[in-house]
């Protein structure tokens, strides 16, 4: 496998934010502690670490059996071993998408196995652990997936197992209607591991969480990769002390979220969760739907309001401790103050994210601050575009690379189409190039020696001419798109292997596809490419 790198800063639709931290520029540094170079804190970071010794052996305990529960390896079971007696956690975490969800979910996991193992040779026992984020209640962000049908047009596999709107997806449960959606994805991918993989797990009576769950416990096997289930009633149990900070504090914390966002605007970053003067880290379950729960001031004592569609009530801050004490089991954190409930319940050294979770740090610092007095540094996952053989045969084909995918389809058939054009009509363009500039050339001379002011007016002449050119050069190359199918289908497929509607492989595809094909050797492969200290977008060539 041959990898290059590809900056961030040429990758489209790449924020500031995420592209000054990468570079750790002055201006990012107020939202980022710690640097994203891994190595320059892992020993700085492990000192200051502290975690309670009681609540390591329950939530290990809850570990242990959550893992077991999906047949967990040798591997992983030592690591559960190696955190009960003082390991740190390297984290990472992702919603439980369809049949495992897209690539980058593979690509988290595998970072935090290579974070964790750097961190164990510079002398910090470390562990990797994966946070389904079960309790999310968006259903049709992961009740689907798409991988390349045998023309390389996106096939979308969709499950229609549901439960009630709004419902947490730890809820939805798999029933008869995963078995030919199942048949149909492994009829796709060919017989292999993975395909065997999907059919085990991918079953009758399973969840989403579960299943994904049963497929990440058997992938990562020889890696010894930590899962744990989010929505788990013990762990919201060992998380209540959060949930009711989050209530105690809820006017401070507002009111420094706030101040975050200013300042984030201030340094002509974004935010990338909107904060209101009545929001509340917290979602409450009501008729088993996950709805938010706002504060506003009422007179001299904040005010609490669970609004649903069937009723809205209203509580005094009393009033919601005590449901949290009863019942902390029926609460959930927001994404801003997930990750401070996560590293309440494990010990983090560091989380493995990307360009969105880096953005939803930068806002929940300052909720890490308020509650836990640190902020736990993220460090950037691995990113990368899988080139496949048939895809390298077509770059070298038509003399393009893979950032020209990048830049969208409609650019991407101009330049096949222009690689393309009978040889003699490319020459006929290129002479009629060179032949302006020269012929405007002398032109220029001449002009300068009869009137200098000229001279900008035949260059502006000179523009209007190339202008034309290349207008009748991509009417021509248009042309050629038209007669040519073969050359549109080259353009359609190289587009949806490498920029998938519009957005990067690792987000688009499957990552079961890649597995099915190459083997869950890649895997390996893919890990021995993860360096901690290169930040960028990793080319592979398989």
């Amino acid at each position: 496998m041959k990898a290059q790198c590809l900056p961030f800063t040429q990758i489209p639709h790449t924020t500031r934010l995420f592209t000054d931290f990468l570079s750790y520029s002055p201006g990012v540094r107020p939202f980022f502690p710690n640097s994203p170079h891994f190595s320059e804190w892992i020993s700085s970071q492990a000192s200051a670490l502290q975690y309670d010794s009681a609540r390591r052996q329950r939530v290990s305990s809850i570990l242990e059996r959550q893992n077991k529960s999906w047949d967990a390896s040798p591997q992983t079971l030592a690591n559960l071993s190696r955190l009960r007696g003082g390991a740190a956690a390297i984290v990472t975490g992702q919603q439980v998408g369809l049949f495992g969800g897209p690539m980058f979910s593979v690509y988290k996991a595998l970072t935090a196995v290579k974070l964790a193992e750097e961190a164990t040779s510079a002398g910090v026992d470390s562990v990797p652990v994966f946070w389904l984020a079960t309790y999310d209640h968006d259903l049709a962000e992961v009740n689907h997936i798409s991988m390349p049908g045998p023309d390389g047009l996106p096939r979308t596999f969709t499950t229609s197992s549901h439960s009630i709107p709004d419902a947490p997806v730890s809820e939805v449960r798999l029933g008869e209607e995963i078995v030919p959606l199942v048949a149909e994805a492994a009829a796709l991918l060919g017989d292999s591991d993975a395909s065997e993989l999907l059919r085990e797990s991918y079953r009758p009576g399973e969840t989403l969480g579960t299943a994904f769950a049963r497929f990440y416990a058997r992938l990562f096997s020889a890696y010894g990769v930590i899962l744990l289930d989010a929505a788990d009633p013990e762990l919201h149990r060992v998380a209540a002390p959060i949930y009711r900070a989050a209530v105690e504090q809820a006017s401070e914390i507002d009111d420094a979220l706030l101040a975050r966002g200013r300042d984030l605007e201030a340094a002509h970053y974004h935010q990338q969760v909107k904060v209101t003067p009545s929001s509340v880290l917290l979602f409450t379950l009501q008729n088993g739907a996950r709805t938010p729960i706002q504060h506003r001031a009422n007179g001299g004592s904040p005010e609490f309001v669970i609004a649903s569609e069937s009723a809205t009530h209203k509580l005094s801050s009393n009033e919601l401790l005590d449901r949290i004490s009863t019942a902390p089991e029926k609460f959930s954190p927001n994404v801003l103050l997930r990750p401070v409930v996560q590293d309440y319940l494990l010990p983090t050294l560091a989380y493995a994210g990307g360009a969105a979770e880096a953005a939803y740090f930068a806002q929940a610092g300052a909720v890490y601050e308020k509650i836990l007095g640190r902020v736990t540094p993220i460090v950037s996952r691995f990113s990368a575009t899988l080139v496949e053989p048939k895809v390298q045969r077509y770059l070298r084909q038509y003399g393009i690379t893979v950032l020209d995918a990048f830049q969208g389809s409609e650019a991407l058939r101009h330049k096949l189409a222009a690689h393309t054009l009978p040889a003699d009509l490319r020459s006929a363009f290129e002479r009629a190039s060179k032949s302006l500039d020269e012929s405007f050339a002398s032109l220029h001379a001449a002009l300068a020696k009869l009137d200098p002011t000229l001279v900008d007016a035949s260059q502006t002449g000179l523009s209007k001419v190339h202008y034309q050119l290349d207008r009748l050069r991509e009417r021509a190359m248009a042309a050629e798109l038209r007669r040519s199918e073969v050359l549109s289908r080259h353009a359609e497929a190289l587009s949806q292997a490498l920029y998938p509607d519009g957005a990067l492989q690792e987000r688009g595809i499957a990552g079961v596809y890649y597995l099915a094909r190459h083997g869950t050797e890649l895997l390996k492969n893919i890990h021995d490419a993860i360096r901690s200290d290169c930040l960028d977008h990793q080319i592979l060539e398989l």
